[in-house]
Order: C-alpha cells, then structure tokens, then sequence
C-alpha cells in the first residue's frame, strides 16, 4: 500500500516537472528515389544483390571520371517539392560536402548546399488528442534537397556498433539518389514527429517517387530535439537521434530522450550536443559521437555538375502530373461522402486502397458501406493472408455488386460475410454465386412467421421463462431461426415478427 502511495506521487511530480518543459522537435527525412539507376551514373538501384556489384568508376569516384545528372531524379524532385507546398527555385545547385567515412568511397558526398531545389513548404498533419478528438496541425518545410546516398557499413562480432570485431562496406547503395527533407522545429511530441513522418511517407508513395519502406531503408529519420522551459523562446542544446526503423520507434525515441533532457536539467547536468542512436534492444538512446557543425564539411560549389534552369514551363508541366493527394482525399471524402475522419485516414493510407475504394463507389456501392466493407473485411483478410489490394481478385465492381445484394435484402450481411473469401481468392458474380447456392434472404412474413412458430414450439421452456420476464431470451430466439434458415433470414423482418409473436 504504502509503496503503491509512493510509487503514485512519483508519477504525480514526474508528470508536474514534464509540464514546465516543452519538447521541440524538428526532422530530417531522407527518401531514397524510386529511379532505376544512380543519380549520377547508370549502375542499377535494385535493393539486395550482392554486395559491391552494382558500382562503377563513377560511383566509387575514381579519378577523371564525370557525374551525369540522372533527369528522373530532378523530376521526382520537383513533384516531391510540389507536393510539400515548396517554392522551386529557377536556379539551383550541386555542392561538395567533405564527409571522409569509409563508406564514402569519394570522400566527399554530391549534395546541395545554399541553393537547394526547393524550400518554404508546408505540410499538414491530423491526429488525435487524448480525448480522440481529431485536431490539425501545419508543419513547415525549410528546404528539399538532392544528394546522393552513401553505402553502407556491416558492423560484425560479438558487438554490431561500437566494439564490433570488424565491419565490412557495400557499396552498391553509394550514389542512389536521395531527396532529403528538413522540416521546421514545430513539433512538439513523439506522437506528433511519427504522424508527420507517415503523412510524408503517404505524400511520397502516392507521386510514386519513392517506396517509403523503413525496413530496406528507402526512407530513413533523423531526429534533432531538445527541450526548454516552457515560455522560453531560445532553442535548448540540439540533440540528433539516428538508428530508427519504424514509425513506433520514431515516437519512443522522442519520448525516452525528452524524458532524459528534463532529467538532466532539472538534476543540473549539462546536456551537449551530440548525435545518439536508438537501441531497439533496451529502448533508448546511447551517445554515438559529438555533433559536428556545418563549417566542418566546408561546401563549396560541386566543379564537375553545371547549375540548374527550371523554367516556369517545366514546373507547370511537372504540377499537371501531381495526383490527388492524402489529404486533399480526406477532405473529399468528409465532404463530398459523408464519411468520418477516421475512416477517411484508413482508406487515404495506400494509394492503391483509395483507388480501389473510390472505383467501387463509382460502381454504384454505397460509399459508407464500402469503407466498412473494405477497411473492416476485406483489409483484416489481406493481413491475414498477407497479400496486396492489387493482388485480389474481386474487383471493384464485384465488391460494389455484393453489397448492392445487402441494400435490396437479397442477403444478409451474414451470407455477404461468408461468401466474400471465396470472391476475393476466386472472383465471380456475387449474383451468380447467391443463386447457384440457394442463399437468397428469406423475407416473406408467411415463411418467416412459419418458421418462428416452429421456433418457438420447440422451447416452451425458454419461452415460458421470456414471458415470465427473462427478455434476454430475445437473442436466442432470433440466433435459432437464423439457425434454422441456414443464415437466410432476414434479420429485420425476423425482429419485426419475433416481437409481434410474443407480444403478452
């Protein structure tokens, strides 16, 4: 008891002490583009060959080769930047960023400095409060920029980090293009940092410029955060977050090390500036080097890639090829369909899930029944056989035809319930289905009223204690003609009567 007390107090100060702090949070998100060769040479960009074959003198940067600027990459670029609400710039450029790490077989890496492509967006994010009330929230986006990947280190031994035996280099990953993604410091929590990072996944795989899998590391966060006393309007001391593979893993990291700065300011320790990687195993952060400042890569103009010229003409050509996108759908969907903002956010996540839904409402289907439909049945069958939306085998139009089945009460949800396996592995007409099998609804009231008699004279005894006040019974009168119907009863009209045959 008296530990339970203490153990409540704790919580109690702990919760006081995190509301005089807030958290500010801004990230860097790097999107691997979804181009089939490098930025700057023709090597292919297919994720798991084996190590070191996809290279060549360009990407290793032997001496007197030349970049070539892939053209698709300025074009995802462009549509990427778009999409964020950013200004593009009529002139930009490539720049050298002096990175010596042994990954970088170049010892430097082809990035853009001062002039990036674009800057100045915005993206708008929506997530819940405490309450489940949805609320939303405007985060600005300082600069997109290009560059090119580095390759990756394989840490070996007993220890995969620091103390590892040995690490081996890949280099195929060097030169795979990157758009890079820096918001403003408007975040405020882990849960706010991992919606933003979805909703800019969701952006990048609607234009189709990149896969956004975090588990291949086509889309990879970083987080700068700290913490200061809440009205201060001075940034505290920056801290980079890196090692994170999931949008869970984004929002746990965020509130392990907001938890730790206010410790150590309230304790008096001094907090540095460093970058810190996310230990999945014990869920925290550990110091991986001290931070360095943008004077230590000392940029200057990339020699070897001629500036860029965009004109009004190709931007406006690349804005006409922008899809409708995630949020712009959500609106809609409220607006237009009637839906909630809940059932918006579940069908706008895929591309290909909106899509399929909208065409199933074009069909004719009524469009809350097909969001329940699809992001209810459909969506836990998918899961569980582990399959894509594309991979169906029910269209739309069949979707759309077996609930214009449940509208007109040729069957019960029930019976819709039990076929849709069948439709989805299969196909067919739902129609043609219903018939060959005799499962058409049952909602004649002479049928009916002969089959609840039925009923009802085999349990007098449940049906005496129903008249003697057990109004439970109700369910189980319904649940024996269901039974008895095969399923086909119509479960309105079944109520209807049942309540009409033992009405005193």
């Amino acid at each position: 008891m008296r530990l339970a007390c203490a153990l409540g107090i704790k919580n109690r100060m702990t919760a006081t002490i995190a509301t005089r702090y807030e958290t500010v949070i801004g990230l860097e998100i790097h999107c691997q583009l979804g181009t089939a060769t490098k930025i700057f040479c023709g090597c292919s960009t297919a994720f798991g060959a084996p190590p070191n074959t996809q290279v060549c003198p360009v990407c290793l940067g032997h001496p007197g080769v030349l970049p070539v600027l892939n053209e698709q990459v300025l074009a995802a670029a462009v549509q990427t930047g778009l999409a964020l609400n950013c200004t593009i710039a009529p002139y930009s450029k490539f720049d050298r960023k002096q990175y010596f790490y042994p990954d970088l077989p170049k010892n430097y890496q082809i990035s853009q400095y001062d002039l990036p492509i674009a800057s100045d967006g915005w993206v708008e994010i929506e997530l819940a409060d405490d309450q489940g009330n949805f609320y939303r929230k405007r985060v600005t986006i300082q600069r997109l920029h290009m560059e090119e990947d580095a390759g990756k280190l394989v840490h070996a031994g007993a220890q995969r980090l620091s103390g590892s035996d040995y690490s081996l280099v890949d280099f195929n990953r060097a030169g795979v293009p990157l758009c890079e993604i820096v918001s403003g410091p408007d975040l405020r929590s882990g849960a706010e940092a991992a919606e933003y990072a979805q909703e800019l996944r969701r952006i990048v795989r609607y234009l189709g410029v990149c896969d956004g899998n975090m588990q291949e590391g086509s889309l990879r966060c970083d987080v700068n955060i700290s913490v200061r006393p809440v009205g201060e309007t001075r940034f505290g001391t920056k801290v980079e977050i890196k090692n994170m593979n999931s949008f869970n893993a984004i929002q746990r990291a965020i509130d392990y090390e907001t938890k730790r700065q206010i410790t150590a300011l309230e304790s008096g320790e001094p907090l540095v500036q460093e970058t810190r990687l996310w230990d999945e195993a014990s869920q925290r952060t550990v110091s991986m080097r001290v931070k360095e400042g943008a004077s230590d890569y000392r940029y200057f103009p990339e020699p070897d890639l001629p500036p860029l010229h965009l004109t009004p003409h190709q931007i406006d050509h690349w804005r006409t090829q922008l899809p409708e996108l995630p949020r712009a759908k959500r609106q809609r969907y409220q607006s237009d369909l009637g839906l909630s903002a809940y059932d918006s956010r579940v069908l706008t996540d895929e591309r290909a899930m909106a899509e399929y839904f909208e065409a199933t409402v074009t069909c004719g289907a009524d469009p809350k029944l097909a969001s329940n439909w699809i992001s209810g049945d459909l969506t836990a069958w998918l899961k569980t056989q582990k399959q894509e939306i594309t991979d169906l085998k029910c269209p739309p139009a069949q979707l759309a035809e077996l609930i214009g089945l449940i509208q007109t009460g040729t069957i019960s949800g029930k019976i819709a319930k039990e076929l849709l396996p069948e439709l989805l592995t299969n196909g067919g007409s739902p129609r043609s289905l219903v018939a060959a099998r005799g499962l058409t609804q049952v909602s004649d009231p002479a049928i009916l009223g002969a089959q609840i008699d039925q009923v009802l004279a085999n349990h007098p005894q449940e049906l005496s204690q129903y008249r003697g006040g057990k109004t439970k019974l109700f369910g189980f009168f319904v649940g024996k003609v269901m039974q008895q119907t095969g399923g086909r009863a119509d479960p309105q009209r079944t109520n209807e009567l049942l309540k009409q045959k033992l009405a005193p």
